[in-house]
């Protein structure tokens, strides 16, 4: 009788262990399950912003740098939209991050912006065959992500991660919002620029 008062004191003992023991091995679980998640988007994030500004500035060599309405159509095609938004599974990046700019190439063969766009892709081809008027030929097209108008890097987009665990204020949680996202500059020659030659 002695030995199964004994037996069913320690049944009801373990079974507080149990729980004990599920929230210690849960919790680190989790942490690392979440880390985990939040690493594979930053790497996402990583990948996609190169293959965003390079599908951008592809579509930008051929298309009307004067039609804004195509522009703001690369700009949303470059983020795998048809209307205004973000880039799947992102917060950060949206069309209106994709920055497209126009450059020449100087006497001395530096490369800058374009300050003076030709008035059609016609007018561009005359530019470029006319040396008085070379700081109006683009010649390459510049795509990046950035938060302004330039490619500077502290434009750079910055990470936000989707759990709050790894964005907090205290100064001893670990905080992702530090990361940038790479400004992934892809600059391609201009190619027709929407040119068509009249028959």
């Amino acid at each position: 009788m002695r030995n199964s008062t004994l037996a069913n004191k320690s049944k009801v003992l373990q079974r507080g262990v149990a729980a004990v023991e599920f929230a210690l091995i849960a919790i680190p679980f989790l942490l690392l399950m979440l880390g985990a998640m939040e690493f594979g988007r930053l790497l996402y994030l990583w990948n996609t912003a190169q293959e965003v500004t390079r599908n951008a500035a592809r579509q930008a060599v051929v298309t009307d740098f004067n039609d804004s309405a195509a522009i703001v159509a690369i700009k949303r095609s470059a983020v795998f939209r048809a209307t205004d938004g973000t880039l799947p599974a992102s917060s950060e990046i949206s069309n209106a991050n994709v920055v497209i700019r126009y450059l020449y190439v100087k006497a001395n063969g530096d490369v800058a912006l374009v300050t003076k766009m030709p008035s059609s892709p016609g007018d561009n081809i005359a530019a470029c065959l006319d040396a008085n008027r070379l700081d109006e030929c683009i010649r390459y097209v510049e795509v990046c992500l950035s938060t302004g108008t330039t490619c500077s890097p502290d434009q750079s987009i910055a990470f936000k991660p989707m759990i709050g665990l790894f964005s907090g204020s205290d100064p001893d949680s670990t905080d992702l919002r530090g990361i940038r996202i790479p400004l992934s500059t892809v600059r391609m020659p201009a190619e027709s620029l929407g040119f068509r030659p009249t028959s």
